[in-house]
């Protein structure tokens, strides 16, 4: 949900009896800190802090370059000035993980790669339970090893950026896979991907998750930092909007479809690897999100996006469960 909540979203959702979670990925190590006192002064409810694995990146001029030729024209479409290379391609990992362990939070979860077995036996010194993602089996078992409490079953229905790290082309639906890690780990696993009602949530329940991760329900929510244009576009999608790209951050992310992602198709394999992509996009998102345009903006949004109801994000959680419940009951 980087990009389209933060602390309002996650302490709305946990005050709601759920487990809200703040998106810390684009958080320097301080704007961590802070905004994890801003949820503990909120509310005393359990939350949890999200990170990307990331390693340091290095990436080759030449390919660099390659990249900022490609985006030119969309540069100067907005009024931007010819691109340079950023002076950071990604926040640090390594910085980020230590603020987490001082911050201590009840749950931290990841994606794009494992912890080591050393870093979440830290986490648990600190008291804080870890959420791994995977999109296989094989990177479910990764984090059984690693010492994780849970794994987030992510399905090729969600929104957003894949959580893959062993494997960057499964495409396994959400029931699928609980199912697939459910018969391989012995750990709690977390239905993601596509679970916009509570007929969906109550499905994957019965499927054998013990959770589910809500993201894409929540776009229109009154708490989500989602700009106007992304609620516009939200607004009107058909049932099949969404499809997997990486042009816009050189990862496979599921959004609506847009004029940027139809234009550089055709370079989706030259693009470069994340973060390189998504660093040299990010003014460029920023522009087209300024100019109320949706054509160049990453619309992050999971399958069934046009079930996304606008309120209280308290209030759909609670929606949700009662319909899950309801439902539940009448087939049990």
């Amino acid at each position: 949900m980087l990009g389209a909540g933060a602390e309002a979203l996650a302490i709305a959702v946990s005050r709601a009896g759920g487990l809200g979670s703040f998106p810390a990925a684009g958080s320097t190590p301080d704007q961590l800190l802070e905004s994890v006192r801003a949820i503990r002064a909120a509310t005393s409810a359990p939350f949890a802090i999200n990170l990307f694995i990331i390693d340091p990146c290095m990436p080759d001029p030449q390919v660099v370059r390659a990249a900022i030729s490609r985006l030119a024209h969309w540069r100067a479409r907005y009024g931007l000035p010819a691109q340079s290379p950023p002076a950071i391609w990604a926040q640090d990992f390594a910085a980020q993980f230590e603020a987490v362990l001082e911050a201590a939070p009840h749950f931290a979860s990841f994606t794009f790669g494992c912890l080591t077995a050393e870093q979440a036996r830290d986490l648990h010194k600190r008291g804080s339970r870890i959420i791994g993602t995977a999109t296989c089996v094989e990177e479910a078992l990764a984090w059984q090893a690693a010492g994780a409490d849970a794994i987030c079953a992510q399905g090729i229905e969600a929104g957003g950026h894949r959580g893959s790290f062993l494997t960057q082309d499964e495409d396994l639906g959400t029931l699928a896979l609980v199912c697939a890690i459910k018969a391989a780990c012995a750990l709690p696993v977390i239905a993601a991907g596509g679970i916009m009602d509570g007929g969906a949530m109550a499905k994957a329940l019965a499927h054998g998750a013990q959770a589910v991760q809500i993201g894409t329900a929540f776009l229109l929510a009154d708490e989500a930092t989602t700009s106007a244009p992304w609620r516009a576009a939200i607004a009107q999608v058909g049932p099949d909007s969404t499809r997997m790209t990486r042009v816009f951050s050189g990862r496979r992310a599921r959004g609506i479809e847009n004029a940027f992602m139809i234009e550089m198709r055709e370079h989706e394999r030259d693009i470069p690897a994340y973060p390189i992509q998504n660093a040299l996009t990010q003014d460029l998102r920023a522009a087209a999100a300024r100019s109320g345009g949706a054509d160049c903006m990453s619309l992050w949004a999971g399958q069934g996006v046009q079930l996304a109801r606008p309120g209280a994000a308290g209030d759909i959680a609670h929606a949700m469960w009662s319909d899950a419940q309801n439902l539940s009951s009448t087939t049990s």
